[in-house]
């Protein structure tokens, strides 16, 4: 489907120190942007607050997927530095890899980790992806013992051991993502039991997020861009919590887009069902929501497929406006930034 506006419709400017580098010391203490999507009224909160905007009878949805140590430098054959981002394990035991030097690393090049371990090139998939084997160590212990914390480019730094445990939420606990779920970064253990407190549910699905998260549009119609399918899983116990509050007429809040992805790629027969697989589901202006109420979400880059999600879901000209109170307010932007719920 052809959408009526361009990729450029979703471009901004910012600052460039407003992107956060590092997290902030209290992952609840975040500035919290509240975005009135029939009104197109914004509020300025803090994180802290967001228990309080759910009903009670109201379902949070969270992505327990865990990020892996899936970034891997090694050397190629000449002795150059090379890097290897793990994306997704394929059926034939080969894995699919984001690699750098793009241009350098061709079908049967191979990286060499330390003395025990090496990938090769098996096939050039093309969009950036190769194919690659492994030898020595499986993946597990490769990431293990080579692996670092697969931190985005625009964060402008070496990764160092506090992102180990600050890149990942509290209730991540399904190994596969190389990218966080950052809306869900803010939650502590404090957050989820005063939800508890008020009687909001919380519910689970897992979306393992791939490297096209950062995959910024280049067509000029959004319609014309390919997402890479990432996989996700929704259990029975989780969505039958869900279901019975559409059903009761309570709303469904999903914390991030990926979520989002997950519960309206489910949910398009009007029924959340048991199911996994694989999603590469691309929601962009206009898009009918059939199961998401309210979103919880971080800001995102221009020109990005979660930018244009948050745009669908809130409307085109209450996104933009709200992006641009959010930069002429000093709001951390991107995975260690501030948050925006739309109500």
């Amino acid at each position: 489907m052809t959408s009526r506006f361009k990729t450029s419709d979703f471009d901004y400017t910012y600052p460039r120190e407003a992107i956060a580098q590092r997290p902030l010391p209290d992952r609840s203490g975040a500035r919290l942007l509240v975005l009135h999507r029939q009104t197109g009224n914004v509020e300025h909160r803090v994180f802290h607050d967001f228990p309080t905007l759910p009903d009670p009878g109201d379902v949070v949805v969270l992505n327990v997927s865990r990020v892996v140590p899936a970034r891997l430098k090694g050397r190629r054959q000449n002795g150059a530095e090379a890097e290897i981002l793990l994306v997704h394990e394929e059926t034939d035991g080969s894995w699919l890899a984001m690699v750098h030097p793009g241009g350098k690393l061709k079908q049967g090049r191979h990286v060499q980790f330390g003395e025990d371990a090496r990938a090769e090139v098996v096939e050039v998939i093309g969009g950036g992806l190769r194919r690659i084997s492994l030898t020595g160590l499986d993946a597990a212990d490769l990431m293990r013992k080579y692996g670092t914390t697969p931190l985005p480019p625009y964060i402008e730094r070496a990764p160092d051991p506090a992102d180990r445990d600050r890149y990942q939420t509290v209730f991540a606990k399904a190994d596969g993502s190389v990218a966080a779920p950052t809306a869900g970064l803010h939650f502590t253990p404090a957050i989820l039991d005063d939800l508890e407190r008020r009687d909001v549910r919380v519910a689970e699905v897992v979306l393992h997020i791939g490297p096209g998260t950062f995959k910024p549009v280049s067509a000029d119609d959004p319609s014309e861009h390919t997402m890479h399918a990432e996989h996700f899983a929704v259990s029975a116990d989780n969505a039958a919590v869900i279901q019975e509050a559409r059903d009761r007429g309570s709303r469904i809040w999903a914390v991030g887009t990926s979520v989002t992805r997950v519960l309206e790629a489910v949910g398009r027969e009007n029924r959340i069902q048991t199911s996994s697989g694989w999603t590469d589901l691309f929601i962009y202006p206009p898009f009918e929501f059939r199961v998401v109420d309210a979103l919880l979400t971080n800001f995102h880059l221009p020109r990005s497929t979660l930018l244009m999600l948050v745009s669908a879901f809130a409307g085109y000209e209450a996104t933009r406006n709200a992006y641009r109170d959010a930069v002429q307010a000093g709001y951390r932007l991107y995975s260690y930034g501030d948050a925006m719920v739309v109500v």
